[in-house]
């Protein structure tokens, strides 16, 4: 079972945005977790999921729009990566209202290096996730997005924020999962350092829930009476997600980037996959020393995606990748 600490979300409205009190509770008879799977040691040899562990997978990909695979991503690997994210994110956070932030200024969208020597495979190709985004969505997904969602200690004065509950399929979208977001953190992450609010079973939802027009800092947000409707049935969890996992999310899912008053920074990855037949036009820009290493996993069949990419040179994606747009800027929604 995930260690999970309940946020018991005394829903009040500010405005727009919707804030669950900081009390904590202990979980309440009968309320679903989030489902975690954990691979035996001949499934992490084997780099991937055997037929039972793989069914549960999906099966709570369809029942809650969300599960959690522990233990399949090298610990080395992710403090090498965020040792160099956290640098990165002070940088970000320290251009303020120019930042790319989504929707207050504690939560920026921050693309990590998109050059050799910070690529991990076993971070942004896992086969673990691959092997269940494509049994939920089909052969071969297309990735097309690859950024991260970093919770900002607040800076001298500032006092946290946290972010309306929304989704990021902020425009009409097809009732039946047509996109997987892949997290990967690069720490535990915890309520005390901004542990994402989860609305499990939400994703089976449309925009009739949502207010905001698309494109805008606020877009998806989710509205209040809708909130209140589903705190009575299944309220909102705040997890624990062990370092090394990995959590795959339908896009759909109502959720909420939460306050981080520690002085931890807390970088949570996200690759999204989309369904091979998902018409999404967005191609990533990646640094090209990376082409021989996503050439070679594809030839030793390790990739398991379409990865539509602008090619630049090395020294001109160090230069750009920290010059991104915000989350919502992004444009998930399919060609006609």
């Amino acid at each position: 079972m995930l260690a999970v600490r309940f946020r018991a979300p005394r829903l009040i409205s500010r405005g727009l945005a919707t804030v669950a009190s900081a009390a904590k509770a202990a979980p309440a008879p009968g309320l679903h977790w989030p489902a975690v799977v954990r691979p035996s040691a001949n499934e992490i040899k084997n780099a991937q999921l055997d037929e039972r562990n793989l069914e549960k997978a999906v099966r709570h990909i369809h029942q809650d729009g969300l599960v959690v695979i522990e233990d399949v991503v090298p610990h080395e690997d992710i403090d090498n990566l965020n040792d160099k994210m956290v640098q990165d994110a002070r940088v970000l956070q320290n251009m303020g209202d120019n930042g790319p932030f989504n929707y207050n200024q504690g939560n920026l969208q921050q693309d990590a290096p998109p050059v050799a020597e910070f690529f991990y495979p076993s971070i942004f190709t896992n086969t673990f996730a691959t092997q269940v985004t494509s049994a939920v969505l089909g052969p071969r997904p297309k990735w097309t997005f690859c950024s991260a969602n970093s919770a900002m200690p607040p800076l001298p004065g500032a006092s946290p924020q946290r972010q309306p509950v929304h989704s990021d399929a902020d425009f009409a979208h097809p009732a039946h999962p047509f996109a997987l977001v892949v997290n990967v953190p690069l720490v535990t992450m915890t309520p005390e350092n901004g542990s994402t609010e989860l609305w499990l079973g939400t994703h089976k939802t449309d925009i009739s829930f949502q207010e905001g027009a698309h494109g805008e800092r606020a877009s998806g947000r989710i509205k209040e009476s809708f909130l209140r409707e589903r705190e009575a049935i299944r309220p909102p969890i705040q997890p624990i997600v062990k370092k090394g996992s990995v959590v795959l999310r339908d896009l759909r899912l109502w959720h909420a980037g939460m306050p981080n008053p520690s002085e931890q920074v807390r970088i949570m990855l996200a690759m999204i996959h989309f369904a091979p037949w998902y018409r999404n036009p967005m191609r990533l820009q990646f640094g090209d020393n990376l082409k021989p290493i996503l050439e070679n996993l594809d030839q030793q069949g390790k990739l398991g995606l379409e990865v539509p990419v602008d090619w630049v040179s090395s020294e001109e994606a160090l230069k750009t990748y920290l010059n991104r747009g915000f989350g919502n800027s992004y444009d998930f929604n399919q060609a006609p």
